[in-house]
């Protein structure tokens, strides 16, 4: 398991711990301001999950913010199944391309 969380901020560890201990996920990806240096007071933490689901997307998110209440910090939560992933990246997704390229993963699940 690669699991970079720990030199984050504890409330970001805290919530990849969380995702992952109920979910599973194969990865937790950090996208958006605070992966890339340019964060500020008000900026909320992106988040890509990507885990094994046939749920639509909406329940997906809903699932995972329901796990994640109460908490301090403004969350962008996006759950995609590694199929939808793939999809994107043939299609030449740009949100998903730059949060691949350019995200941070904070969580990668071994075997």
């Amino acid at each position: 398991m690669e699991n970079t969380a720990q030199k984050l901020p504890a409330e970001i560890a805290s919530i990849v711990e969380r995702i992952v201990a109920a979910f599973v996920p194969e990865k937790i990806i950090l996208f958006g301001s605070h992966a890339y240096g340019n964060a500020t007071p008000d900026s909320d933490v992106d988040l890509l999950v990507i885990m094994e689901t046939d749920l639509p997307a909406a329940e997906r998110n809903r699932k995972i913010s329901r796990l994640l209440r109460p908490r301090r910090l403004p969350l962008d939560i996006v759950v995609r199944n590694p199929q939808e992933i793939q999809r994107s990246l043939r299609r030449v997704d740009p949100f998903v391309h730059e949060i691949m390229e350019k995200g941070i993963v904070l969580y990668a699940r071994s075997g």
